[in-house]
């Protein structure tokens, strides 16, 4: 019994030990991600990173379906590792944003590793499928997970050094604007790409709005964040 509750009242992990387990945790995760994605491709016979034109939807319609299961999956077990390594609701969307960010820019890493794809981070890539296919060039979706992994390491050492951060309300709205406005970017081709077709030019200005709104925000939101500067914990 001894044992047991010393276990139980053991101290947390520090921001530091918390930080190298949750990027650790999501190196490996896009290892897995990409290594099943080449077993995948080289038993379908499929070139990796061939998914242009998509296939008529009455021939993928199984594969669909195991795809959103896929994905919501990945936000599972990428939301469980946020609700574990923080302690409110502020520190544990900071940790999953984290995870979110280093597991897909180490998706591309490791894949390009396995299979040298893809050759250039301008190069396409189906990023979602639902409701309607997302599509962009590589380096979109690592440029938002590269503000991910920074905006939420910056909130969670500040979070764990006792600083509080209040989200106002024009917060919330240019963090959930602009996110729409990236998103726009992704699924403006959808229409062409359900079609058959082949995706047409990337909308960046759209995209670059959606981040620089967004990162305005959260930078304000972290600037203004008041509180202790000790750590709470080692």
């Amino acid at each position: 019994m001894t044992e047991v509750r010393d276990i139980a009242n053991a101290p947390r992990l520090g921001f530091g030990r918390t930080a190298v387990a949750v990027i650790g945790y999501a190196v490996a995760m896009a290892y897995l991600e990409a290594a099943v994605v080449v077993y995948l491709q080289t038993a379908l016979s499929a070139k990796v990173g061939a998914v242009f034109p998509l296939l008529p939807a009455d021939e993928t319609t199984g594969l669909i379906a195991i795809e959103a299961g896929r994905e919501a999956a990945t936000i599972a077990m990428i939301a469980a590792v946020g609700v574990l390594a923080g302690r409110t609701w502020l520190e544990r969307l900071a940790w999953g944003a984290v995870v979110f960010g280093v597991w897909d820019i180490g998706y591309y890493a490791w894949l390009y590793v396995f299979s040298g794809w893809p050759p250039t981070l301008g190069t396409p890539d189906i990023l979602f499928l639902l409701p309607v296919p997302w599509v962009g060039p590589v380096w979109s979706p690592m440029a938002v997970s590269a503000a991910l992994v920074g905006v939420g390491l910056a909130a969670a050492s500040a979070i764990r050094r006792g600083r509080v951060i209040s989200i106002a309300r024009w917060h919330l709205a240019a963090g959930l604007g602009g996110g729409l406005l990236v998103i726009l970017s992704y699924t403006l081709d959808a229409g062409r790409l359900i079609e058959g077709g082949m995706p047409g030019p990337y909308p960046w200005p759209v995209f670059a709005a959606g981040m620089l709104v967004a990162l305005v925000a959260a930078a304000d939101a972290l600037r203004r964040a008041v509180g202790s500067s000790h750590p709470k914990d080692g």
